[in-house]
C-alpha cells in the first residue's frame, strides 16, 4: 500500500531542492527495521502490479532516473526496486564514461536511445544529469554551456513526457563520513573488492 507519510519525507521541494541535501542521511523515519522491511515489501508487491499493468496495456511508459554520490547504493536500490516486477518489460541503463562514438553526438544522443518504448518501464543509473554535474564540478564547460543544457534537458524531458513517459527521479544522498565508510567496507571485504575505483578517492575530494 502507498505510504504517503513515508513518501512525503522523501520528497524535493522543486522550488528549494537544496533542501534534500540538509536531510538528515542515516534517518529510519521513526520506523524499526522490522516495519521498514514491511514498508519494503509492501511497495516491492504494489510496484509488480503496476509494471504489469503498464506493460500489459501497453499505452504509456515510465522513465526512473537515479543519480547519487558513489557508494550512495544505487545498485541495490535498483535491484530492490525490481524484486518483484516482469523482466520482460523492464530494463536497466548504466551511464558511464562516454564511448567514441558517443562522443561523437550531442551529449543527448546515447540518452534518448536508451528511453523506454510503450509499455517498458527503463531505469537509469546515472543519467544525463552526469553532463551537468560532472563537467560543472570538472571545469570542463563554461557556465554559459551548463545554463544551456539545464534548458536543453528540460526541454528533451518535456519532449518524452508529451509522448506518454512519466519520469520519475531519485537522488540518494549519503554523508561524507558514510560514503568513506562504505569506500572501507569494498576494500575489507573480499566479496566487495570488485566494486572499489581508486578514482571514487579523487571525485571524492571535489
Amino acid at each position: 500500500m502507498y505510504n504517503k507519510s513515508l513518501v512525503d519525507q522523501l520528497k524535493v521541494s522543486a522550488s528549494q531542492p537544496s533542501e534534500h541535501l540538509r536531510k538528515i542521511t542515516n534517518s529510519d523515519f521513526g520506523l524499526s527495521d522490522k516495519k521498514l522491511n514491511k514498508v519494503v515489501k509492501d511497495q516491492q508487491k504494489e510496484i509488480g502490479r503496476y509494471q504489469e499493468r503498464l506493460y500489459a496495456e501497453h499505452k504509456q511508459s515510465l522513465l526512473v532516473v537515479f543519480q547519487a554520490m558513489d557508494a550512495a547504493g544505487k545498485d541495490s536500490s535498483i535491484r530492490e526496486l525490481n524484486k518483484r516486477c516482469n523482466a520482460q518489460g523492464v530494463r536497466v541503463a548504466k551511464f558511464t564514461k562516454p564511448s567514441v562514438e558517443e562522443l561523437n553526438h550531442d551529449y543527448l544522443w546515447r540518452i534518448h536511445k536508451q528511453t523506454p518504448a510503450v509499455g517498458e518501464v527503463v531505469i537509469f543509473n546515472r543519467s544525463h544529469y552526469e553532463d551537468v554535474l560532472i563537467v560543472k564540478v570538472h571545469g570542463w564547460a563554461s557556465p554559459s554551456t551548463i545554463e544551456e543544457r539545464y534548458t536543453q534537458i528540460n526541454n528533451f524531458e518535456s519532449l518524452i513526457a508529451s509522448r506518454g513517459t512519466t519520469v520519475i527521479k531519485f537522488m540518494l544522498n549519503i554523508s561524507p563520513d558514510y560514503q568513506l565508510t562504505r569506500f572501507k567496507s569494498r576494500l575489507e571485504n573480499p566479496k566487495k573488492n570488485w566494486k572499489f575505483n581508486p578514482g571514487d578517492l579523487d571525485e571524492r575530494k571535489l
